[in-house]
């Protein structure tokens, strides 16, 4: 997949309310300078152009090894060609703590089945009456 399939697609986009949160967040405020919006717009369009690139390269990366799926490792080979190893150790950072956050919201969902109390059996029983409810009320039409 090339990158001038995603030309010229003005669906593409970052939310601008994030973008300026970050660009406040980033930039010391000093009094009287402020970032204009047609600045702001600009940033937004080179980060769509560059995820656009860096996804591109690696997508034919995970193709040109026979992989369905990018991964970690082929958004870090797809930096390194284009010439972006500057970014490689912030990216695997970030990934890296992504991947904490994911580990997190799991457990706590494993917990939650654990907290219940109730076997297994106990909540697909409870699952089953909750689904059988619903169609009855779904057959049953409006009130």
């Amino acid at each position: 997949m090339s990158d001038k399939e995603f030309s010229g697609n003005d669906d593409l986009s970052l939310p601008k309310a994030t973008v300026t949160k970050i660009i406040t967040e980033i930039l010391q405020p000093s009094p009287g300078t402020t970032f204009a919006k047609d600045a702001r717009d600009l940033l937004i369009d080179c980060c769509v152009e560059f995820i656009t690139l860096i996804s591109s390269e690696a997508n034919e990366i995970a193709e040109k090894e026979a992989k369905k799926t990018i991964a970690t490792e082929h958004i870090e080979k797809a930096l390194r060609e284009l010439g972006f190893p500057e970014y490689v150790q912030e990216v695997l950072a970030a990934a890296g703590e992504h991947k904490e956050v994911l580990k997190g919201v799991r457990d706590k969902k494993a917990n939650k089945m654990d907290l219940s109390g109730l076997s297994e059996a106990e909540l697909l029983q409870q699952q089953e009456a909750l689904f059988k409810s619903a169609t009855e009320k779904y057959n049953q039409g409006p009130a």
